[in-house]
C-alpha cells in the first residue's frame, strides 16, 4: 500500500501525532520524513523537550513508513519492540526524523530512525523498532 504524502498527511490528523503536531513531510519507499515544532505542551518539567514526544516523533515515522510499504495482503502492523538513544535535546525550534526501513520482511519490518534539530543540524536521537505485520483472519 502506498498511499500519497496528502493521504499520510490526513492520517496523522487524526490522532496523538496531531496532538503533537507532528507532519509528514515526504514518503518514498522504505523512507519516511516527519517533523514538529518545540512548543510548550511538549516541554519536559526540566525546560527541555519531553523524551516521549522524541520517541513518539520516531514512531510516527516509523510507523506510517510501515503502512506505506506493507507487503501485498497485509491489513496493518503494530510495534512489538522500540528502543531509543537520547543524545541531544532542543528548547526551540523545529525537530525532524528521517525514518529508513532496515528489513521489509513477510511477518516483520526493522525501521531506523534518526531525529535532528533542524537549527543545528545535530542528531538528538537514535531510535529502531520492529513492527509486527498484521493480516487479516480467516
Amino acid at each position: 500500500m502506498h498511499l500519497t504524502l496528502a493521504q499520510l498527511q490526513a492520517r496523522a490528523g487524526t490522532c496523538l501525532p496531531a496532538y503533537l503536531g507532528i507532519r509528514i513531510t515526504h514518503a518514498a519507499p522504505g523512507v519516511m520524513h516527519a517533523e514538529f515544532d518545540v512548543r510548550a505542551e511538549i516541554m519536559a518539567v526540566n525546560g527541555f523537550l519531553h523524551a516521549g514526544a522524541i520517541v513518539s516523533l520516531a514512531d510516527t515515522a516509523a510507523g506510517f513508513g510501515c503502512i506505506n510499504n506493507l507487503p501485498a495482503g497485509a491489513e496493518s502492523f503494530t510495534t512489538i519492540e522500540l528502543k531509543t538513544n537520547h543524545v541531544g535535546t532542543a528548547r526551540e525550534g523545529t525537530v525532524s526524523c528521517s525514518a529508513t526501513l532496515v528489513h521489509g520482511g513477510r511477518t516483520t519490518q526493522v525501521w531506523d530512525a534518526v531525529v535532528t534539530h533542524v537549527r543545528t543540524g545535530k542528531a538528538i536521537a537514535h531510535y529502531r523498532c520492529t513492527q509486527l505485520i498484521l493480516y487479516p483472519r480467516g
